[in-house]
């Protein structure tokens, strides 16, 4: 776990369902240190450099990597720089917040069409 690091990193990965990481990646545009590059995908090992160089960054993954590590087809993952680690964290309750309440005007609003 990353509490137990006894050095700070140099990159932080995550791994998880594009939902949360979509708000991840949402927090990290929020405080400025998203990378302007698109999905990264073969090799998930390039995602590393990239955020070291860029900021904080999606990748697909690779299949080697799926095998390795057992990563589901439904997983993709997000490399944060951990100089912005703190930053990122800062934001991500508030775009939690802000999608909790859109998912929320979202539902209604479908909830309305489908009742015109």
């Amino acid at each position: 776990p990353l509490a137990d690091t006894p050095v700070d990193p140099d990159v932080v990965l995550f791994i998880g369902p594009p939902g949360r990481l979509m708000l991840l990646q949402e927090a990290a545009l929020r405080a400025g240190v998203a990378a302007q590059v698109p999905f990264l995908g073969r090799p998930t090992c390039m995602a590393l450099p990239a955020a070291l160089a860029g900021g904080v960054v999606a990748s697909t993954g690779c299949i080697g990597n799926r095998v390795y590590t057992g990563a589901g087809d439904d997983e993709l993952y997000v490399a944060v720089p951990g100089r912005d680690l703190a930053r990122v964290a800062d934001e991500a309750e508030t775009i939690a917040k802000a999608n909790a309440a859109l998912a929320d005007y979202h539902r209604g609003r479908r909830a309305s069409l489908a009742t015109e």
